[in-house]
């Protein structure tokens, strides 16, 4: 079976906090001693994604 892709919009700051939030969550587990592949994959899908300009527009109903 296919694997569901997701899409996230995050601004500069934003993207910086979620890297800053998975490497700590990278360093517990270190620390305590647990298995950390599945963090490690998730940060480096994040730090390595590409940035894409747009717009958002917005539209009364």
């Amino acid at each position: 079976m296919r694997d569901k892709k997701c899409y996230i919009a995050l601004e500069d700051f934003e993207h910086r906090v979620v890297v800053n939030c998975l490497n700590e969550m990278r360093n517990n587990l270190i620390a305590n001693g647990k298995d950390t592949d599945a963090v490690d994959e998730v940060l480096l899908k994040i730090i390595d994604a590409k940035q894409k300009k747009f717009t958002v527009i917005y539209k009364e109903a």
